[in-house]
């Protein structure tokens, strides 16, 4: 083979091989050349067998973008690491196979959709879902949705967490996360831990609004006279029976029995994925018995059925139309169930009762009704001390108080 001591003059004088390509090694540096193509390019190499006796040819780069003397030096790093044992080419063979690997890990946005699928689906109503639906596109995939499920980081979800404006909002999204990395961690073996774990929360103040008497009376008016009907009849509905919407909404003539006033609630509707029996006022069986009597002409198996067939899915413009002709403001659609837990509770039903009216399956979560059942029972006290006072003759609270002295 052809020596020579490489220098850029030398190079270039060369002679191109008529066909393929000609290697001229460098007289100084063992295993440094240069490769000359027919076409004219002259690339520097290096070859060397490894500490294994594998034979490697690595390049260094093109006459040109580098002199020879430059690519002399770095021909002499690489053969330096090459004595010492390296193996870049296995370094880049193993560096692709994980990769692969790495590529082969899902995305955020892979288990999201994992999430969907084979979780809520399963276990979630569609309402909820729909709702899960919206914080995945929104907020998650845009910010984190790209990253390998192993490679995001704690730092990430609370960024994420800091970067939404409506610190509810923000709440349910981490909560969402949350879930979804368990399930990456419990069901799925994708990663160790939970990245969303032990990141703090926005305090969140309650937002029961319960309306007064006279709020009351403007909502009842606006729903009387609203001309969508339906919509007006499931507000009437939600207000008579506490219901959560969806439950309303979903329901059918089947889970009735006007006879006793019994609505049977199907598990599948309810949020504690258990079938609820709920007794019906005396109001709420007359409204069902009017809604009856307006589909005789169009049946449905919906008690409040949508124009295609179906069931209602929503109220939002109806309810939106009826707070302003009523004059309400910062009134939700679930507010009326708070009203009427808050109607239970002036009638000095116990929270147990009102819980299991409303269909709680933990006691923990009707304890927010508290403050209305504690107004009762102090108005029934005030009463009881009242008549007291007025047995004995005089404000039981001035008798004279007298402190004993210990040991007397």
């Amino acid at each position: 083979m052809a020596k020579l001591h490489l220098t850029k003059q030398r190079v270039e004088a060369i002679a191109l091989p008529a066909t393929g390509e000609s290697i001229v090694w460098d007289d100084r540096l063992t295993g440094f050349a240069v490769r000359i193509s027919a076409t004219g390019r002259r690339t520097y190499i290096v070859q060397r067998r490894t500490s294994a006796g594998r034979q490697l040819k690595m390049r260094i780069g093109v006459h040109g973008d580098l002199t020879a003397d430059q690519a002399r030096k770095l021909a002499a790093i690489e053969l330096g690491k090459l004595a010492a044992g390296a193996d870049p080419a296995a370094d880049r063979s193993a560096a692709r196979e994980q990769e692969v690997r790495r590529r082969a890990i899902p995305t955020v946005a892979a288990i999201c959709q994992r999430y969907i699928d084979e979780y809520a689906r399963q276990h979630k109503r569609p309402s909820s879902i729909a709702n899960d639906q919206a914080m995945i596109n929104n907020y998650i995939l845009p910010a984190i949705g790209s990253k390998r499920v192993p490679d995001v980081r704690r730092a990430d979800i609370a960024e994420l967490h800091r970067s939404i404006a409506r610190k509810y909002q923000a709440n349910r999204v981490l909560a969402l996360l949350s879930k979804i990395f368990n399930l990456s961690v419990t069901e799925w073996e994708l990663r160790g831990d939970n990245p969303a774990r032990g990141i703090r929360r926005n305090l969140e103040e309650a937002r029961e609004r319960y309306l007064d008497d006279e709020e009351l009376e403007r909502l009842v008016a606006a729903l009387s006279k609203h001309p969508q009907r339906v919509a007006a009849n499931v507000l009437r509905f939600l207000l008579l029976t506490g219901a959560r919407r969806w439950e309303a909404l979903s329901a059918s003539w089947d889970e009735f029995d006007l006879a006793t006033g019994t609505w049977t609630k199907p598990s599948a509707h309810t949020k504690q994925r258990r079938v609820h029996r709920l007794p019906l006022s005396g109001p709420a069986r007359a409204l069902l018995a009017e809604i009856k009597e307006g589909q005789r002409d169009r049946p449905s198996r919906f008690v409040f059925p949508s124009g295609n067939g179906a069931h209602m899915t929503d109220v939002k413009r109806s309810w939106a139309a009826i707070c302003k002709v009523a004059d309400l403001s910062g009134l939700r659609v679930h507010d009326l169930r708070h009203c009427h837990a808050s109607m239970l509770a002036a009638a000095g039903q116990s929270l147990p009762t009102i819980g299991a009216l409303l269909g709680h399956c933990q006691a923990q979560t009707t304890k927010k009704y508290v403050h209305l059942t504690d107004r009762v029972t102090r108005d029934a006290t005030e009463r009881v001390g009242a008549k007291l006072a007025a047995l004995v003759g005089g404000p039981i609270a001035t008798a004279e108080i007298v402190s004993l002295r210990r040991g007397s």
